[in-house]
Order: structure tokens, then sequence, then C-alpha cells
């Protein structure tokens, strides 16, 4: 019986050496921390992206009210009503004010960026002063703006008072208010790109614009010829983020106006969340939600095609 027992104990020894030998092994110790190290982000994508966005699919095939344990499934009703309708549709006039007005402003933030890498000393100061406005909260920046643009004692409307000029509904004509929401969007956003740019500027190797210095090349040749081809990477995520940008505005004309005066300054974004928990039609927003993520893909690669940019 000892002897059994005796046997045993070896067998066992002898397996466990055997797995602490392989456990040493490094292309093991290899696949043991990276399957480590993934399956925390893997687990968190499946959670937070993969799943959701088949749940949203799929509620985009009911008429689910976001309170009823049953889904109702109605096939392309939702999708059909949306491509059908022109109030809906209208609301992307506002997010094209938005969309235009930023990307005329490129240039400009590219412009900015140049002078702040080559001209004025100091940058990282005048780089914190642009950042700023993109930091700070979106309901603050809105309410900041409501004051400036009010019709009563607003900043702005007492300027114009002092100069004879009378007073302008910047928030209550359905003609400029998407004017106004823009231009505070502008004030709000213009701090990402010109970083953006000043960040690509500043990754051009100084020695190819010394070269081309010494070989007679202008500023401008320079800019043309070396500094924008080596500025695609960086110019494509600003378009992408501007397209992003100007489809997903919520928050400035959700606080300052309610998407008034009569709807006039409604975007897409805002009429989705009015769709889902003012008229209780989350099957429809799912829709919408779908469709906005669809047009963003597809700005996104008309840039990239426009850039000569593979992706």
């Amino acid at each position: 019986m000892a002897t059994g027992m005796t046997q045993t104990l070896d067998v066992d020894s002898s397996e466990k050496n055997k797995f602490l030998k392989w456990l040493k092994n490094d292309k093991v110790q290899k696949k043991i921390l990276l399957t480590t190290f993934l399956f925390v982000p893997t687990i968190m994508l499946l959670s937070f992206i993969i799943y959701p966005a088949i749940k949203l699919i799929y509620i985009s095939f009911t008429d689910w009210n976001g309170v009823s344990p049953t889904y109702n499934y109605v096939g392309f009703k939702n999708f059909i009503n949306l491509f059908t309708s022109n109030e809906l549709w209208k609301t992307l006039y506002a997010n094209g004010i938005y969309f235009f007005l930023h990307l005329i402003l490129i240039p400009v933030e590219l412009y900015i960026a140049f002078l702040l890498d080559r001209y004025i000393k100091g940058s990282e100061f005048f780089k914190s002063i642009f950042f700023m406005p993109y930091i700070i909260n979106g309901v603050a920046v809105a309410y900041m703006f409501s004051f400036l643009y009010s019709s009563e004692d607003g900043i702005l409307n007492a300027i114009l008072g002092l100069i004879n000029i009378d007073k302008i509904g910047w928030l209550s004509d359905p003609k400029i208010v998407n004017y106004s929401l823009a231009a505070v969007s502008l004030w709000r956003f213009t701090g990402m790109p010109i970083v953006l740019f000043l960040a690509g500027l500043q990754s051009i190797p100084k020695d190819m614009l010394e070269a081309a210095t010494i070989d007679g090349a202008s500023v401008w040749q320079q800019f043309c010829k070396i500094i924008m081809p080596n500025m695609k990477t960086v110019t494509s995520i600003v378009l992408f983020l501007n397209a992003r940008g100007a489809l997903m505005v919520f928050d400035i004309p959700f606080v300052m106006t309610s998407g008034g005066p009569r709807g006039s300054s409604t975007t897409f974004a805002l009429n989705l969340v009015k769709i889902a928990f003012d008229f209780e039609n989350f099957g429809l927003a799912a829709a919408m939600a779908i469709v906005l993520i669809v047009m963003i893909l597809l700005l996104s690669k008309l840039q990239n095609k426009l850039l000569g940019m593979k992706g």
C-alpha cells in the first residue's frame, strides 16, 4: 500500500514538473500574457460596442417605445418613414451650416498653427489658450453665449446699441439662428484642429525644411511641396472630426434654443433624441442613429478619396 502511494506521489510530482516546465516556456508565457491583457479589452468591446450595435440594429426593425418588455417587429417601416419624411431631412440643413462653416475655417486653423510653429515664441502658451474652450463643459459654453446673444440684456445687442444699430434676434430669427449657434461651435471646437495641425507641423523633419530654404524655396513653395503632403493624415483626421461633429451637433442647440424658433435650429441628432424620448418612438430613433453612422462613414470615405488616401 505504501508502495502504491509512493508511485502516485511520484506521478503527481512528475506531472507537476512537466506543467511547470511548460509554464516556463517563453512562447507559452507570451501567449498567457497576451491573453490576459486582451481579455478585459475584449470583454469591454463586446459589452459596450458590439452588443449595443447589434441591439440598435434589432430595435430599428421594431416599434419599441422604450418601456415595453416586448418588441413588435415592423420590418423596414421605420427606414421607409425616415426616407419619406421631409421634416426629418430638413434638420440636415442646420447640420450643413455647421459643417460648411467649420470646413471654411480649416485653412485659417492651419495658418494659425503654421504661425505658432514658425513665427510666434511661446507657442505652448497660445496652444493652451486655443485649446481651453474645447475642454470647457458644453452646457456652460451654451449658457454663456445665451447671455451674450440675449435680446433683452445681451452684450452683443448692447454694443450694437452704442453705434445706433437696432437689436438683432440672434436666437429668435430663423434666418440667422443657425449661424449664431454655429459661431458658438466654432469658438468651442477650433482649438482642437489647431493643436492637431501644430503637432503635424512639428513632426515634419526640420532638416528637410532647412534644405529647401538653402535651395531657394520660398515659404509658399515649402508649404505646398513639403508641408501639405506631410499633413495628409492630420488633415484627414480634422475632416473626419468636422463631419462627425457637424452631424452629431446636439448640446448647443438643445440648451440655447431647444430647436426653435419654429424648429429652424433643430439638428438631426436633436430630432433623434426628441423622437426617442418625447414621442417614445425608439424604433424610428434607432433607424435614424444607423443612418447617422452610415452618413459619417460615407463622408469619411469621400474625404479620404479627395485627399488620395487609402481606407
